[in-house]
């Protein structure tokens, strides 16, 4: 393309401090060094963890940064020895890379690259210096990939190629909010046909969880939400009972159990707070019970531990377990073949410049998924 090689100016959206809304920003993008991919991002989800981001709150992130992990875009020029992906191709870039070559990347059981910004800070690409600027600051990246950017740079082992029918404004959602739900009910905690299962939180990730363990074959899935505009939506994708733990005096563990005689089968954690994670674990049978946990959490919680000795099993997933450069690319094909709907998780639609307002809606619990256009 005529822009390979040279700085690119555009929009992004630039969070300068903790807890100050997103400032649009003209922004200057350098180009791909050697093993780079430079992306024109076309569509962007706004999740929850872009709200950390902005609060300050999520760990290994250094401001000024631009925020954004649920992006699609096209391949706009590529580094030297680049052979993954080529200009024009269509890709989402990846919140968790895959690398190939780490211990974790070599176990068939494992998808936690150890380049993940949970082992190794990403707020700058490998070599330690940063392709945005802005107003002659340096700014900082997010998990390597800014997606609140109408172009960014990562490293070719943070993107998947996808098929070239894929619509970028719908399989954005793939880089983290269906995917990371989807494989925590199908990858980590495995699901089994006939079981029961409970969903603590029904935002676009719990949501996906829900859709995961229909697909499973769970035969009863009891969506939890204080907020109960979303108990239609739970039911569209396959819950089976909605419940507001506001409308017990007991806790929601104990109504939870008496549901089900013995407590679910499978429990999932997607909120992201220290009550829930207890009550998502208490929830199930103590014998064989499964609690995946999914949620970020910014605090510590204590547990009792004989939750546990009991024979609950108590485990956490990222990006719901998916290798991510090898299993995306399926992903979106299985999504062509309408082998699943992860539209319905779309509630809003809103031009790029209307960030703000997008992440407005999800704290004030009216959207699901909300998708930023350029």
């Amino acid at each position: 393309m005529a822009t390979a090689g040279k700085v690119i100016r555009c929009r992004a959206a630039v969070a300068w401090a903790p807890g100050k809304p997103l400032s649009i920003e003209e922004v200057e993008v350098a180009p791909p060094k050697a093993g780079e991919v430079r992306i024109k991002i076309v569509a962007t989800g706004i999740c929850l963890s872009d709200d950390h981001v902005i609060k300050g709150s999520m760990p290994n992130v250094e401001f000024p940064v631009i925020p954004g992990h649920e992006g699609a875009g096209i391949v706009e020029s590529t580094g030297e020895g680049v052979t993954a992906v080529k200009p024009g191709d269509k890709v989402i870039p990846l919140a968790i890379p895959q690398c190939g070559e780490c211990s974790f990347c070599r176990n068939p059981e494992s998808n936690f690259c150890q380049k993940f910004h949970f082992c190794e800070p990403q707020h700058l690409l490998p070599d330690k210096t940063s392709r945005f600027s802005c107003k002659g600051k340096q700014i900082n990246h997010f998990v390597w990939i800014s997606t609140f950017a109408e172009y960014t740079v990562v490293p070719e082992y943070a993107v998947a190629k996808i098929d070239a029918a894929a619509p970028l404004d719908k399989v954005c959602l793939f880089g983290c909010g269906f995917s990371t739900g989807y494989g925590a009910a199908i990858n980590a905690a495995k699901v089994k046909p006939g079981s029961t299962c409970a969903v603590f939180g029904l935002g676009g990730v719990g949501l996906s969880v829900v859709m995961g363990c229909k697909a499973a074959g769970a035969s009863r899935i009891i969506a939890v939400d204080i907020n109960r505009d979303k108990f239609a939506k739970a039911k569209q994708l396959g819950a089976t009972d909605c419940i507001n733990p506001r409308d017990f005096q007991k806790p929601i563990q104990e109504v939870l159990t008496e549901m089900t005689g013995q407590g679910v089968d499978y429990s999932f954690e997607v909120v992201g707070h220290p009550d829930t994670m207890i009550a998502s674990l208490a929830s199930c049978n103590m014998n064989t019970g499964v609690c995946v946990m999914i949620g970020v959490l910014d605090s510590k919680i204590s547990i009792d531990p004989m939750l546990l000795v009991t024979g609950r099993t108590w485990k956490g997933t990222t990006f719901g377990g998916w290798k991510p450069r090898e299993s995306i690319p399926k992903l979106v094909s299985s999504y062509l073949e309408k082998k699943f709907d992860p539209d319905l998780l779309i509630t809003h639609t809103l031009p790029f410049a209307k960030v703000n307002e997008g992440f407005e809606l999800l704290r004030a619990g009216k959207s699901i998924r909300t998708v930023l256009l350029f």
